[in-house]
């Protein structure tokens, strides 16, 4: 096998935005999988995007990323997530075919300049004068290189639990990553154990859809790419509700159940819990969603979206069947849940290089993460950074005012994480101006200067930022009375489509993208200068000394949550109180705000 710049291994949605953003940046690169099969495979959920998740795919593809380019390709169902709230927070998110998703970006890779796909299972990192020199297989054979990227998802040693019985394997009847685990600990990795889930797979045709609530896709569908002109909704998805019965049923079987048996150690994602940790966490509520989501033009398998679960399979069974519509259904695939090894992120530099070993990049859940947009950020970067670094460049870190990218990397390294790190908009101190729809505002540029975008897409972008420039411009130099249009927008005295109205016809909005972009300037002129200055106090604030007889427990606006993670921490200062996993800015100026009260109390000064 012959030697490459860069050695990418796993190609998951991490995998593949490293792998193609350094060889697009021209670097010889070889993405390693263990089956060539399963490239892009989405092992859960059947979607990209979603709150925040929809933000971050946008940053990708700004960046010139593949997810939604492909995404696009593939996408059967779609709906902008937050539709009647603020431009800030609204998300696309596009269903998947999935079987479409993971061959159409194979396909795609294999024409990739400087890119090869080789099938094989790595166990190691071959690791000379404390730099990645390579990878060796389970044949022993030694692949060199300049550096490593490296991204297995829940490979590494990886623990798949079906009730009382469990067996060794990275995703369902693939094998696990165990000896390339033991090489990380022996290298000196800190590492710990997380865990995650999948609910079951339906057959379509043993469903009886009248007794769920159809969810049509939205009239006038948005994109996950900037570069798509159009697409169009294939499907349509359903809602159901659990009931008593199916609680009851979960409740007397609890003891069989992996999760609270005592056999899975692995910390779960606090924000996607299993059917189990609703019905015991949540007993007050007397029924949980489930959305039946088709995943694909071309199959019969339908994911039970809100039933994830590690229940033995009759369990599963005898519950599923308990739900109104689903008393005749035949279960194709049981869920399950899989504990695997991560390493603590706090070991990373902001480029994602590890600080133990020079030139070995981690991306993806090995970091601690869930989900395919988070991990594909994350591999993106990584990517990036690998390329740099063999070119004797600088690197490429992306702030957090900038980029929820940014956002999610700087939480890793400096919070680490004690539990499967999700993005939220709330974790970023600027997300009235992180958006969905200026992605391409912030980041195509960069791109640009990187060498990740074409320079017939460039000119493209430049047209469109141009477009929404002038636009701009002109809402806020026209009066609509004694005020301009934007002043009367944003204090309601008329409508977007009034305010829209106002632009020459050559400057209105082509794209759902534009209106949501002067919709959000116009509404967020303001705030968008006062969310700079709240960042800039909050980091002044750091050293602001946290009493340590506070007690946060009755602060109302702070997460359950977060009260437990600061009862446990215990942060002596503002500035350890930020490193806590999970910690938002929200909750920070709630937080100096408690204790500029209690220290105004006790007669101290407060500054």
């Amino acid at each position: 096998m012959m030697d490459a710049d860069v050695i990418v291994v796993g190609a998951g949605h991490a995998g593949i935005e490293a792998a193609y953003a350094s060889a697009k940046m021209g670097l010889q690169t070889l993405l390693v999988t263990i089956h060539l099969e399963t490239v892009a495979q989405m092992s859960c959920n059947p979607s990209i995007g979603g709150t925040a998740k929809g933000q971050l795919v946008r940053e990708i593809d700004a960046m010139g990323g593949a997810m939604a380019r492909i995404g696009d390709k593939c996408g059967i169902h779609y709906k902008l997530l937050n539709r009647k709230k603020g431009p800030a927070i609204q998300a696309p998110r596009a269903q998947e075919d999935k079987a479409c998703y993971r061959l159409s970006m194979k396909h795609f890779l294999e024409g990739v300049e400087n890119l090869i796909l080789y099938q094989g299972i790595v166990t190691g990192i071959l690791v000379k004068g404390g730099r990645a020199a390579g990878v060796e297989t389970l044949e022993g054979i030694k692949i060199g290189a300049g550096a490593v990227v490296l991204t297995p998802g829940t490979f590494l040693n990886g623990l798949i639990h079906i009730g009382e019985r469990h067996y060794p394997s990275g995703r369902a009847n693939e094998p696990a990553s165990v000896e390339l685990a033991e090489n990380l600990r022996s290298i000196g990795f800190k590492m710990g154990r997380l865990k995650t889930g999948t609910p079951m797979r339906i057959h379509a045709d043993t469903i009886d859809y009248s007794r769920f609530e159809v969810q049509e896709g939205d009239s006038d569908p948005v994109p996950l790419s900037f570069w798509t002109e159009r697409v169009e909704n294939k499907i349509v998805c359903y809602l159901g509700y659990t009931n008593e019965k199916v609680h009851e049923i979960i409740r007397k079987n609890l003891h069989r159940s992996a999760l609270y048996s005592g056999r899975i150690v692995g910390i779960g994602p606090r924000y996607c819990p299993s059917i189990e940790d609703k019905i015991v966490k949540f007993p007050h509520h007397k029924r949980h969603h489930i959305f039946l989501e088709p995943e694909g033009l071309e199959t019969k398998e339908v994911y039970a979206n809100g039933l994830s679960s590690s229940l033995p399979y009759e369990v599963q069974e005898e519950f599923m069947r308990a739900i109104p519509g689903l008393e005749n259904a035949v279960m194709m695939r049981p869920g399950y849940a899989i504990e695997y090894d991560f390493v603590q992120p706090t070991q990373l530099r902001p480029t994602l290089e590890t600080l133990p070993v020079e030139n070995l990049f981690l991306a993806g859940q090995i970091n601690g993460t869930s989900g395919y947009e988070e991990a594909a950020g994350q591999g993106l970067l990584a990517g990036i950074n690998a390329a740099l670094k063999l070119k004797g460049k600088p690197p490429f870190i992306l702030p957090r005012k900038i980029s929820y990218i940014g956002v999610m990397v700087e939480d890793l390294i400096t919070q680490g994480v004690d539990e499967p790190y999700r993005l939220f908009t709330s974790r970023a101190e600027r997300r009235l101006y992180l958006r969905a729809d200026n992605a391409d505002l912030r980041l195509t540029p960069l791109a640009w200067e990187l060498g990740l975008i074409g320079e017939e897409e460039y000119r493209e972008f430049l047209k469109r930022k141009e477009r929404r420039e002038r636009a701009r411009e002109y809402l806020f130099c026209t009066k609509s009375g004694k005020i301009t249009v934007a002043q009367a927008f944003a204090s309601k005295k008329i409508s977007l489509k009034e305010a829209l109205s106002h632009l020459p016809q050559a400057l209105r909005p082509a794209t759902q993208d534009e209106a949501r972009y002067l919709d959000a300037e116009m509404r967020y002129s303001g705030y968008l200068e006062k969310e700079v200055r709240v960042a800039e106090r909050l980091k002044k604030e750091e050293a602001l000394e946290v009493p340590p007889d506070m007690d946060f427990s009755s602060l109302e606006g702070l997460s359950n949550e977060l009260k437990e993670k600061l009862a446990k921490y215990k942060p002596r200062t503002i500035g350890e109180a930020k490193r806590i996993p999970g910690m938002t800015p929200a909750a920070l100026g709630l937080i100096i705000g408690k204790i500029k009260e209690w220290k105004r109390r006790k007669g101290l000064n407060s500054s």
